[in-house]
């Protein structure tokens, strides 16, 4: 057999080794081999001798058996992640009257997320994705049928932070993914980074269509339709993705011990992410306030459109930009909103959210593959869910600021300076993190099929 046809599957040794049939074994690993060595490109190769691959990634990417078994089970446990927050305000503030409560329930939700998320995470590293992520996602969605219970028997207040609390055991499906991704294509640093345009596109797309099905089922059949809804796609999608054992990443055995916080470089990463956060959350608010009707969100999705569009081609390209460059398009494609909104045009204010999304998905493609990069294989889930959650906190201070500057400023169209300046506190954290730091001088394990989209 061509040595190229060992490389084209799972049980190749470039992929997964432990899954490797018995006549590989006594082949040398692929880090044994020099580097200039002639081979023909595997599916999410990077031969620069085969045009035709290069011109196909994503045909590349799903080449790999079982990408797609996996790749469809969490597309249906991701898209119930945009449903839930619009699914409970409905639901709760229509039944008790109370838009307070609803958003205090909501906020309690994530604030219980951000505690239990890393958690969770690190239980998936070390005990593997399917142990972890089924029990723990059958308590997520324990969480929302009570809520959903206590809502339609109109129970006391607290009990609906309780119940909303619960579901903070839900895993990072998509971190999940992306650690699929870093195990299958980790020696093949072009196949990852389209992996991670692709992930950061369903991202995208699940935060567009989760909210408008969400409020289609609460108006078109009942209040708790969203919610009961978004429970059965996250456990079936779970369990789908869950049964998908070929491409599991290895459990690794436990080398570090202690916080992720410690890695250097990360925390100054975190930050950026934190930044980045707020410039959705706010960006989220300003437009709703500025809008303030049925057209809000169709005007909003443009955003999510843009940046589902910018990641799929962004997949495609062969080179890929800086963090820093890709934040300082991010601080001035912000600017295009705000000088939308102060035409009075809705039309305008709607080009202008296309544009400003366009620069989200590389940005955080570029953040996402420094993550992989800087975190300890053992440890990649937890360490992409730190990134995530630092994403979720600065939404939420995103969209406190937002909220603030259109209810108390002259108008709404001074609400979209809160995201540019957010932007802009993002690039400036990006430039301070990377002065006088070489790529790779931070992390010793030097994990090529990480690291080459941006420093």
């Amino acid at each position: 057999m061509p040595p190229h046809d060992l490389v084209l599957t799972p049980a190749g040794p470039t992929l997964a080794p432990r899954f490797g049939p018995p006549d590989d074994t006594a082949r040398p690993s692929p880090r044994g081999r020099p580097s200039h060595t002639a081979r023909p490109a595997p599916p999410g190769g990077t031969g620069h001798g085969d045009r035709a691959p290069a011109s196909r990634p994503y045909a590349r990417l799903f080449a790999t058996p079982g990408t797609r078994a996996f790749t469809l089970g969490n597309l249906v446990a991701r898209l119930p992640m945009g449903m839930f927050g619009v699914s409970a305000v409905i639901m709760i503030a229509g039944t008790y009257g109370s838009y307070a409560l609803a958003g205090a329930v909501t906020a309690t939700g994530l604030a219980a997320t951000a505690v239990v998320a890393p958690w969770t995470a690190r239980l998936v590293d070390r005990y593997g994705q399917a142990r972890v992520a089924v029990p723990a996602t059958a308590l997520a969605v324990l969480g929302s049928l009570t809520l959903l219970l206590c809502v339609h028997y109109e129970a006391p207040a607290w009990t609906l932070f309780a119940a909303y609390a619960a579901t903070a055991t839900t895993p990072n499906t998509g971190g999940m993914s992306r650690a699929r991704w870093a195990h299958l294509h980790r020696d093949d640093p072009a196949a990852l980074h389209t992996a991670n345009a692709f992930e950061q596109a369903v991202d995208e797309l699940c935060f567009m269509l989760g909210p408008m099905l969400a409020a289609l089922l609460c108006s078109a059949l009942f209040p708790e339709a969203g919610t009961l809804t978004g429970a059965v796609l996250l456990l079936t999608g779970t369990l789908l993705f869950a049964a998908q054992r070929a491409t599991e990443p290895p459990v690794a055995p436990r080398v570090t011990v202690g916080s992720l916080t410690r890695t250097p470089g990360l925390v100054p990463l975190l930050g950026v992410f934190l930044a980045t956060g707020a410039v959705f959350g706010a960006m989220e608010v300003a437009t709703l306030a500025h809008v303030d009707g049925p057209a809000a969100g169709p005007v909003l999705a443009l955003q999510a459109a843009g940046s589902c569009a910018a990641g799929l081609l962004y997949g495609r390209a062969r080179r890929r930009a800086a963090l820093p460059a890709c934040l300082a398009a991010m601080a001035t494609l912000m600017a295009l909103p705000l000088l939308g909104a102060s035409t009075g045009s809705l039309l305008a204010l709607s080009g202008g959210l296309l544009a400003a999304g366009m620069a989200t998905a590389p940005t955080m493609v570029t953040g996402m593959t420094l993550v992989q990069r800087l975190t300890p294989a053992a440890r990649l889930n937890e360490g992409m869910t730190l990134a995530v959650t630092a994403l979720l906190a600065g939404i939420a201070a995103g969209s406190a600021v937002g909220g603030w500057t259109a209810e108390h400023a002259p108008t709404t169209t001074y609400a979209f300076l809160a995201p540019v300046g957010a932007a802009t506190l993002a690039l400036t954290l990006a430039l301070l993190r990377n002065d006088g730091r070489r790529p790779g001088t931070t992390d010793a394990r030097a994990r090529t099929s990480s690291g080459r989209c941006g420093s």
